[in-house]
């Protein structure tokens, strides 16, 4: 088989929402495919700081983080695309102008309210984030910080209208359920990070395979031809897909690479 380029969503793809672990038939079979000759990306919402460590432990290739915002291969930075400072300001006042919540997420780390927040799911997030050690530096209201990314909370207090019209010249909203939204740099997704891998190795469309299960995959899937839904996925996705494999938890990622021959 012709080598090939993966590229792997993290959260209820290779990592189970529900343990919180990777199953190791999935690092079972990205070893056996990287051992193929395969090249292996993670392709995902998280910015770098936020990756789990067991995955940076892997021998991926490279991390396309922050929905095609920040690139690598190896040790070096492909692209990177943060938004300016100052815009980055006006969005966090006009957020909490509009009584919306949320987290703004940068490379180097993430930056939460100082507050104990209405929404219980960015407590959540908040605690999810302690873990790892992040979220502790700065706080949204006053800190001085770069960010590329941000996940926004909406309730019936919320202008999200006005909010959503505000950012609209250069960020857009990803609805991701449950009256959250993943607010993306415009012109930048998971799709765009692809093209930049195709391009940098000079393959062909029918070379890559993407592997997902949520709307903010919805770009790559609409990208590629070879596009893997976990067996839990988001409905959006579906006329997108071309495989649909198992869950993470029924060891779903390696079942797909093996289907493909991809190992």
């Amino acid at each position: 088989m012709e080598r090939a380029a993966l590229f792997f969503d993290i959260d209820g793809t290779i990592l189970s929402e529900i343990t919180r672990e990777i199953p190791q038939s999935a690092l079972d079979a990205m070893e056996a495919a990287r051992t193929a000759g395969h090249l292996l990306f993670v392709n995902t919402g998280r910015t770098l700081c936020s990756i789990p460590a067991k995955l940076k432990q892997f021998k991926f290739d490279g991390f396309l983080c922050g929905c095609g915002t920040y690139l690598t291969y190896k040790d070096e930075v492909l692209f990177s695309n943060s938004i300016p400072e100052a815009r980055g300001r006006e969005i966090i006042d006009k957020m909490i102008a509009c009584k919306l919540d949320g987290l703004m997420e940068g490379t180097e780390d993430v930056y939460l309210p100082s507050r104990m927040s209405r929404f219980d799911r960015l407590e959540s997030s908040r605690r999810y984030f302690h873990e790892l050690g992040l979220g502790r530096e700065e706080y949204i209201e006053k800190g001085k910080f770069i960010y590329d990314k941000l996940f926004v909370y909406v309730d019936e207090q919320s202008n999200k209208e006005e909010f959503f019209n505000f950012i609209k010249k250069d960020i857009e909203p990803i609805d991701r359920g449950g009256n959250t939204y993943e607010c993306v740099q415009r012109g930048y997704s998971k799709a765009t990070a692809c093209e930049f891998i195709l391009k940098k190795f000079n393959m062909d469309i029918d070379q890559i395979y993407v592997f997902g299960d949520s709307t903010n995959d919805i770009s790559m899937f609409q990208y590629a031809r070879h596009t893997i839904a976990m067996g839990e996925h988001a409905k959006e996705l579906a006329p997108y897909t071309e495989y649909v494999t198992r869950k993470v938890e029924e060891d779903g990622l390696a079942h797909s690479i093996y289907h493909y021959g991809l190992a």
